[in-house]
């Protein structure tokens, strides 16, 4: 099932109507009705809780599973892996933030905002795909741009940087820790000009935001059942945390208990495992489910350095999907969150035959902004 899409009263909707009950994928089999088919597989309860929370339906087909044969025999051959291209999703450039912004713009809509305001590092994803909602919405945007790295940002950058004001989007870049104090005089002084402001938190990541990926790993676990071969694994970047959180939401809410390693790209376990656990425990609530906090798994041996800053590994790993599967990661997350997957895979963190399935968050933009790719 699809969850309720609302139209905006102030301008003409772009976006077809969906109908309740329509099914989530095109191959749900039609001989049974759609109630009996999810409660077969066992998220017609998840399904119904995603109808009570309405979103623009910018997803209205779900990216595919795709396997990853040659990569998958590099590695010695013992393990399957697949990888789930939500680098395909709609919106500039696609990426995971899609899904996200999908509940969180239907809400800025609902509550007659006329502008959205977020907040990214300064080549964020997240900011492109905002400011590929608002102009799509006929909204305005602001981006709050945090220098997290001294010296990175330059406003002649390309990738996500051109973006941003190819798509009309307004920007201010600030340090490292400014973020807060300038998103909260911009919504005032948005205010004082007789704008509506909305905030959406960085990369999405609320219990509202996360609901998208929620739906994104109650389809996963639904199309893994009908084809009688579900996954051992999950594999994905952990940063601002919606994705993580989402996907161990919807994931438990359909009685899967496949393990998720989440990879960070920012913060040390402890520190990533608590703001995971923190999000889990809110979009969990939602389902009127618990959030064990041995669900929350964190890898953080990509790190490297810092935030956004290179390592031999996720070069490796940029390279490897490239030129073995076709696919293009970015170097800040699913590089370094692929790097992961490898790292797993060659210290036999899988058990021969395992079926490892790796969430491509997208990213690519900004793979231009970082050519050659650094080491």
């Amino acid at each position: 099932d699809w969850p309720v899409v609302r139209t905006c009263k102030r301008r003409s909707p772009t976006l077809p109507v969906l109908t309740t009950g329509q099914s989530l994928t095109m191959s749900l089999p039609t001989t049974n009705s759609p109630d009996t088919t999810l409660d077969s597989l066992g998220s017609a309860a998840a399904r119904a809780t995603l109808r009570a929370h309405p979103s623009r339906g910018y997803v209205q087909i779900e990216p595919p599973v795709e396997p990853m044969p040659r990569l998958s025999k590099e590695l010695g051959g013992a393990v399957e892996l697949f990888v789930k291209r939500d680098d395909l999703l709609p919106l500039a450039g696609g990426g995971s933030k899609t899904r996200k912004l999908d509940y969180l713009v239907q809400q800025a809509l609902d509550s007659g905002a006329d502008t959205l305001v977020t907040c990214g590092a300064v080549q964020s994803n997240h900011c492109r795909l905002t400011a590929s909602a608002a102009a799509r919405e006929g909204l305005g945007c602001h981006l709050v741009l945090e220098e997290r790295v001294a010296g990175s940002y330059s406003p002649e950058a390309g990738g996500n940087n051109y973006v941003f004001g190819l798509l009309g989007a307004k920007t201010q870049v600030v340090p490292l820790g400014g973020v807060d104090a300038a998103v909260a005089a911009l919504m005032e002084e948005l205010k004082a000009a007789g704008a509506t402001p909305y905030y959406i938190p960085g990369g999405g990541s609320n219990a509202l935001g996360a609901l998208g990926y929620a739906r994104a790993a109650i389809s996963v676990v639904e199309e893994a059942r009908k084809a009688g071969r579900p996954f051992d694994a999950v594999v994905l970047c952990s940063g601002s945390g919606g994705t993580h959180a989402g996907m161990l939401t919807g994931m438990r809410a359909c009685g899967d208990q496949t393990k998720v390693y989440g990879v960070s790209v920012r913060f040390d376990a402890a520190k990533q495992k608590s703001r995971i656990e923190a999000q889990y425990k809110e979009c969990a609530k939602l389902f009127g489910n618990e959030a064990p906090e041995e669900d929350v798994v964190i890898i953080d041996s990509q790190v490297g350095p810092g935030y956004s800053l290179p390592t031999p590994e996720m070069r490796s790993a940029v390279e490897a999907f490239a030129k073995l599967e076709g696919i293009l990661l970015d170097p800040v997350y699913t590089g370094k969150g692929a790097a992961g997957l490898l790292q797993l895979v060659r210290e036999g963190a899988f058990q021969p035959g395992a079926r490892v399935l790796f969430l491509h968050t997208g990213g690519a933009p900004s793979l231009f902004h970082y050519q050659p790719v650094p080491e």
